[in-house]
């Protein structure tokens, strides 16, 4: 399928909004305090603040530059705000009152009129009429001011980066980690949003893509700080449909309360209020757009947020933590308090699935015990220890042989894991109302890491085999980006016979890329798993995650069924081809000449493209009538065929019987399997590449270091693809007889039998097609 990385809107529908659309206003606060944006109405939108400690600050954010939506559908930027103004009306409960020190306070940052970076803080209550929690406010951009009263400093409004408007606690003291008496929960009302003036509109990317029938995946970790509209918004300009995968996280969700002196999650697991409105506006936004929203839960948490004795840990007690920065602790199955919560955290999601008429979908994502770096297996927290036993059996290394009583560990540890799965499962289906779709996500590259090759009796246990869970989707995105794709299939095998979910009940995650500098290569890769997946009939794929889409312009198109008219068919052309058969490979060349007469050359195309005219190979009527109808049968020119170029058929030499060591096609690097069947014309590194897409299977001979090998297939257009991959340095070759892919080169071809017979050959010119590899 056709897909792009779109850095920019070029000629691509356009439409206005009004600038500080508050689908387009987002938050941001220090951790624990807890902030959201929901949109409650066109011109309206609603912040909840949770706060902890006397110096946690929440800002609402209006961005110049927007880097937040996908570039298709951003906004444009316009750092000039002269002659413009804001304003609405603004009620707050609970929050520093306006009128009040730390009040509102807008801060705006810019430059000045020289061009040097400049930061002013404007009182909102400056430019108020009402009372402290319930005033209009107008905002004049070319006669504002800045200072606690005025008249104050005066702000240049042409250069403006963002605004950010503060709020804060009662008790508030700035750059304190002194706790607050108790929990604080505020919200803030931002309603009737006009803005006026000359910049009062922005030009904003207005596509919609055709649906394309893939899926996409959501954060709540990565989307807090935006409102549910606007992520909704660009999900359905992009093409996906049907459902979303919605990841609800492992660090913004949960209330917190302070035990011991530290703040971490209680028993009793539930969600903050800037959490419960985010979700609930997220959840009916998606149902009035025919979304139906999988709610992903994990046994992954914040570490700082986490009990230690709900953590996994290793033999030596170290807890099982990610390698996020800051890291997040993995929960162990066997801890009662600990599954305790997530059951009531989950059922706390499911509530809000049902409140928004959405039907209960769950996915339960990526359970597992943790295996460090190091090989260190997380199975020994002291509620894992009673679980085992009370003194289970070391496991120091799962990269070493294990011995039996270690390998009974791992299918005890598979087991318990199976249960509490099982329990939470059965946990939601016990507080839904209705139908329950329960779906299990696994992560293979992990799974079945070929370092430790025990360890799926852990992570893939046989209790998860269908029909445990309606759905069994699968992820691989390291192996994917990384071009493991041998490790890849053989994990989909393995997979397959150990838990025996039948293709139509299975999903693949394709994703995701981390950094920016790996979009060109990883979104490729990306893209051609999706494919993969289609062609081994899966019928729901989702891209991993919405983030790194927007972020990288990753643009998907729909699949274009292809016409019977644009086929090929993997026939050979029907007549041998004589000595006088015209064969003519073709470059295509720029040259210019330079007014002191010399050349400058560009080679266009890497590879001849050839065009032969088989007329004379034509020796009799019988021929002339098998001739014509092989035309009609490939409807002139619209069908492509094979042909053999009789001067040009094999990788030894051009004509010679192929061995194993003719052509080099690749170099292993211990991941990759698939290698594209090539011809090279010349020595050395500047050979010319021939890609061949049409070699004859039976004549393939390949070897790995010299040595001859069996161990691949033949897959379509000429790729050769290992059941291992080669080991790193290896030298890889391969032999093989091919055909040329060809089409007539026009829609008629004018026979004369008259003239046939005074012995002047036809013309049937034919050209070589490119074929995708």
């Amino acid at each position: 399928m056709a897909f792009w990385l779109a850095r920019e809107r070029r000629a691509q529908e356009s439409s206005f909004i009004q600038r500080f659309d508050p689908r387009f206003w987002r938050v941001n606060f220090p951790r624990p305090a807890m902030a959201s944006i929901v949109t409650t109405a066109p011109d309206a939108m609603q912040i909840d603040v949770e706060l902890h400690h006397e110096g946690e600050l929440v800002g609402l954010i209006w961005d110049s530059v927007d880097e937040i939506d996908h570039p298709l559908l951003a906004y444009e930027t316009n750092r000039d705000y002269s002659n413009t103004t804001l304003s609405f009306r603004w009620q707050s409960d609970g929050v520093i009152p306006l009128d009040q020190v730390n009040g509102p306070t807008l801060t705006i940052e810019g430059r000045d009129e020289d061009g040097n970076a400049r930061v002013w803080l404007v009182r909102l209550w400056n430019y108020a009429q009402g009372s402290p929690s319930d005033a209009r406010i107008a905002i004049p951009f070319s006669d504002l001011e800045a200072g606690f009263n005025l008249p104050g400093e005066r702000v240049h409004p042409a250069d403006i980066d963002r605004l950010f408007i503060s709020f804060v606690a009662p008790g508030y003291v700035s750059g304190s980690d002194n706790p607050l008496p108790e929990r604080f929960n505020g919200r803030i009302t931002i309603s009737e949003v006009v803005a006026d003036g000359r910049f009062a509109m922005l030009e904003i990317g207005d596509i919609r893509l055709p649906v394309h029938g893939e899926r996409l995946a959501t954060a709540y970790d990565d989307a807090y700080d935006q409102s549910p509209a606007r992520i909704i918004r660009n999900l359905v300009g992009l093409g996906y449909r049907e459902d979303l995968v919605h990841y609800v996280g492992m660090s913004h969700f949960m209330r917190l309360e302070r035990q011991g002196g530290k703040l971490l999650v209680p028993p009793a697991g539930e969600l903050c209020v800037p959490a419960i409105e985010w979700h609930r506006s997220f959840f009916d936004l998606a149902r009035q757009t025919d979304l139906e929203a999988i709610a992903s839960i994990s046994y992954e948490l914040f570490d700082a947020f986490c009990p230690e004795s709900w953590k996994q840990r290793t033999l030596g007690g170290d807890p099982a933590l990610t390698g996020w920065v800051p890291p997040s602790s993995l929960l162990s199955p066997a801890n009662t308090e600990a599954m305790g919560w997530l059951k009531d955290a989950t059922a706390a999601f499911v509530g809000l699935l049902e409140e928004a008429q959405q039907p209960v979908r769950v996915q339960i994502g990526e359970p597992w015990w943790w295996t460090t770096a190091q090989g260190e297996i997380c199975l020994y927290d002291d509620a894992a220890r009673d679980a085992f036993g009370g003194a289970p059996v070391a496991i120091p290394d799962m990269r070493q042989p294990l011995d039996a009583a270690q390998i009974a560990l791992l299918e005890e540890a598979g087991a318990l894991l199976a249960q509490s799965t099982a329990e939470l499962s059965a946990h939601v289906r016990s507080v839904a109302t209705g139908p329950v779709e329960m779906l299990l996500l696994a992560f293979t590259p992990t799974i079945l890491d070929e370092s430790m090759p025990e360890l799926y009796r852990a992570n893939l246990p046989v209790g998860w085999a269908h029909p445990a869970f309606e759905r069994l989707q699968l992820e691989d995105y390291d192996w994917l980006t990384g071009g493991a794709d041998g490790l890849r299939r053989a994990a989909y095998g393995f997979v397959d016979d150990r838990l025996q979910y039948p293709v139509a009940r299975q999903d693949y995650l394709a994703g995701f890329v981390l950094r920016p500098e790996d979009a060109e290569t990883f979104w490729a890769r990306i893209d051609a798993g999706i494919d993969e997946a289609i062609g081994r009939d899966i019928p729901r794929r989702y891209v991993w995650a919405q983030p790194q889409v927007n972020r990288d312009g990753y643009t998907r198109l729909p699949t274009i069924e292809e016409d019977a008219m644009n086929a090929f068919d993997d026939v050979l052309y029907p007549f041998a081809l004589g000595r006088n058969t015209s064969v003519a490979p073709e470059f295509s060349t720029s040259i210019s000449v330079t007014a002191s007469g010399h050349e400058r050359r560009n080679s266009l195309w890497a590879d001849a493209r050839v065009h032969f005219d088989v007329g004379p190979g034509i020796r009799s009527e019988t021929e002339l009538s098998q001739l014509i109808a092989f035309f009609r049968a490939r409807r002139g020119p619209a069908r492509g065929f094979r042909i053999s170029d009789p001067f040009d058929h094999s990788t030894n030499a051009m004509t010679d019987a192929p061995t194993m060591i003719d052509q080099p096609i690749g170099v292993g690097d211990g991941l990759t399997t698939d290698y594209q069947l090539i011809k090279s014309y010349g020595p050395g590194p500047e050979a010319q590449q021939r890609i061949i897409t049409r070699p004859r299977g039976e004549t393939v001979l390949v070897s790995v270091d010299g040595a001859a090998t069996s161990d691949w297939t033949l897959s379509e257009n000429g790729t050769l693809s290992f059941a291992s991959a080669p080991p790193a340095g290896a030298d890889i070759r391969a032999g093989f007889l091919f055909d040329v892919p060809v089409r007539f080169a026009e829609d008629r071809i004018d026979i004369s039998v008259v003239n046939f017979e005074a012995g002047e050959a036809p013309s049937v010119p034919l050209i070589e097609l490119r074929e995708e590899v």
